[in-house]
């Protein structure tokens, strides 16, 4: 049974849908040596490539749909590569055979936070899609006075340049003097929205951070520009809200891999190498979004292990050493002699 090009593709971890419309739109996509065209039907046993390249084609059974959290930090960028050859998410990504890591949404280099990615073109297309209405929370920095009626019109809406916007949610979160932190939430993605909402205000914000995406939560003690693997529960409830079937297969096994704490070990020392490198020294704020305990909503990631906490890590990359325990005098009753 033939398919639409485009869905075929982004089945296939190609990228985007609309990713993908915009490689057909420029004539980058040939089907069996011709030249695609957008809306086009294929089969199963089409030749297509990507400028030039042959792709796979995968049918529905034979792909297994990951989901990726990632903490990103300020200054890298949601490109595959950059030209100046800035750092970028997709630089510390685990590798992937056959197919690639599809994100879903993007983050302005002055944003950190939760940036999901997954191998299914289809769920990101959807996710992506403001018509399924999809929560996204962050927690925003403001540089100015910020009165109470200004809240209120920010929630009933103002007019942007691209169509009027308003936030879902917004409560105060602290903060001294000029800056105050504040905690939003938006149902839409678009560039730079939850900026833009501020300036309209006549306020700048100064540090904002991605927290959540739906119910999926930033993991707390997960470092910057580390990785951890979703559940196969989590990523049914993704799949779930975008109207996609269940996935039954997943790539987490309990019985292998390294645990938590010494995958975010790892991320942290590479983290902290690669500042070196840059000629920056890493700062706590760096190194880590936070030092609290897991909460209920880290709850269905990969958890294996337990034991150091985020500041034994954080020593261990310093290779600050350890003051070794005195030894313990056992009494005897007996009386010591100088001999």
């Amino acid at each position: 049974m033939s398919e639409k090009l485009q869905k075929v593709l982004a089945r296939s971890g190609h990228g985007s849908r609309r990713e993908l419309e915009a490689m057909i739109a420029a004539g980058r996509v040939s089907v069996n040596g011709q030249v695609a065209t957008l809306g086009e039907r294929i089969e199963s046993n089409a030749t297509v490539r990507i400028d030039g390249r042959e792709v796979s084609i995968k049918q529905p059974e034979d792909v297994v749909c990951r989901v990726l959290m990632y903490h990103k930090p300020e200054g890298e960028l949601c490109t595959r590569k950059d030209p100046e050859g800035r750092p970028t998410v997709y630089d510390r990504l685990p590798r992937v055979q056959g197919t690639r890591w599809v994100a879903v949404g993007r983050l302005d280099v002055n944003t950190s936070g939760l940036l999901l990615f997954t191998t299914d073109g289809e769920l990101a297309n959807r996710l992506m899609h403001p018509g399924h209405e999809i929560e996204r929370e962050y927690s925003v920095r403001v540089f100015g006075e910020v009165t109470d009626a200004m809240m209120r019109k920010l929630k009933q809406g103002v007019q942007l340049e691209d169509g009027p916007a308003n936030f879902k949610e917004i409560k105060r979160g602290g903060g001294e003097g000029m800056n105050q932190w504040f905690r939003v939430v938006l149902t839409e993605g678009r560039n730079r929205e939850v900026r833009r909402l501020w300036e309209s205000q006549g306020v700048q914000v100064s540090r904002l951070i991605r927290v959540r995406y739906g119910n999926i939560k930033l993991e707390q003690g997960l470092p910057q520009s580390g990785w951890g693997e979703l559940s196969l529960k989590d990523i049914n409830y993704l799949r779930a809200l975008v109207e996609l079937p269940e996935e039954t297969r997943t790539f987490i096994d309990p019985r292998q891999g390294e645990s938590r704490q010494k995958r975010y070990s790892r991320a942290r020392r590479a983290h902290a190498q690669k500042l070196q490198q840059r000629g920056q020294a890493p700062t706590h704020r760096q190194e880590s979004a936070t030092e609290a305990k897991p909460t209920a909503g880290s709850k269905g990631k990969e958890r294996r292990g337990s034991g150091r906490n985020v500041r034994n890590i954080d020593a261990e990359i310093e290779n600050k050493p350890r003051k070794p325990k005195p030894k313990q005098r056992i009494a005897t009753g007996k009386k010591r002699t100088r001999q």
